[in-house]
């Protein structure tokens, strides 16, 4: 069915990723409940470039795709390329529109340039950078700008320990996004291994920031004293896919152990909610059903 190519080619089950990065921000913000329009407007943004960002990814990789993966919408021809150009561009400018929206609302300039940068991160990314030595570092800076523009609700600036939870989110993108980037064929133990290493590296700068918080954030004392052994559950349950893939570097090992690093974000967003909010920033896992659900018929890498 038409609307199944189009749901692939937006990577529909990854979305909730991104919206679990903006919820992480507006609820340590509190701006979900101060600022609950510009929040709408933001979390939209934030899905149609999303969604923008992997249709452009899969129109600039017609020809690989055409070798190494011919079932996807485009190379198949269920999604031509006239097609995936418009749609890539009217996510991409709707995504704008919603960030202009929520600065009109709360009446700031930070969400539209934000957004500004994001897209040009998206475009850097999916058109020049991916082939590149510098291709994780391009999509790690996607998802630290992500981060910034769900924290550039109704703010007029970003905190510092604002940044150190845009750089964890970025780092841990880095490593997951170096970890894919020979999927579709047998990796390099060795790039694996620095992979996940650098993975792990964004779980260590996880723990900076509930500290940097403590002054604007009083962060409740029994999440506290869990977070870090939440973060070690964690590695540990993205580890169960990853060390295997490491060892065997077989795409059938490397893409379950990438599927679940991505869709795992909206876990790692939930545990950094915990330190910062307590508790009810558990409920951000609640968006890892959809993508679960989704993720069954629809592929995530």
């Amino acid at each position: 069915m038409r609307w199944v190519a189009y749901a692939q080619l937006v990577r529909l089950p990854n979305v909730f990723t991104a919206m679990a990065d903006i919820v992480l921000a507006c609820v340590a913000t509190g701006a979900i409940l101060d600022h609950f329009a510009a929040f709408v407007c933001v979390l939209a943004a934030s899905s149609l470039l999303y969604m923008a960002g992997m249709v452009w990814n899969d129109w600039f990789d017609l020809k690989q795709d055409l070798r190494e993966r011919p079932g996807r919408p485009i190379p198949s021809g269920r999604v031509t390329t006239k097609d995936a150009a418009m749609l890539g561009s009217i996510l991409m400018i709707g995504g704008l529109l919603a960030a202009a929206a929520a600065d009109f609302i709360d009446g700031h300039g930070m969400s539209l340039k934000i957004s500004l940068l994001l897209v040009a991160a998206i475009l850097l990314y999916d058109g020049i950078l991916k082939k590149t030595w510098m291709g994780q570092y391009a999509m790690g800076a996607c998802r630290f700008f992500n981060v910034l523009l769900g924290l550039s609700a109704g703010a007029e600036s970003i905190p510092p320990w604002g940044y150190a939870l845009a750089l964890t989110i970025g780092v841990y993108i880095v490593g997951v996004t170096w970890f894919a980037k020979t999927e579709a064929r047998s990796s390099k133990k060795q790039t694996l291994l620095t992979a996940a290493l650098v993975m792990a590296g964004g779980l260590l700068l996880a723990l900076t920031v509930p500290t940097l918080a403590l002054d604007d954030i009083r962060a409740a004392p029994t999440p506290w004293v869990f977070f870090p052994y939440m973060l070690a559950a964690f590695g540990f349950y993205v580890g169960l896919k990853v060390v295997p893939a490491v060892r065997d570097p077989r795409p059938d090992r490397v893409q379950p152990a990438v599927k679940r690093a991505i869709l795992g974000l909206v876990i790692l967003d939930a545990i950094l909610a915990t330190s910062l909010v307590g508790w009810p920033g558990l409920a951000i896992v609640l968006l890892l059903a959809p993508a679960l659900w989704l993720g069954q018929w629809l592929y995530s890498t």
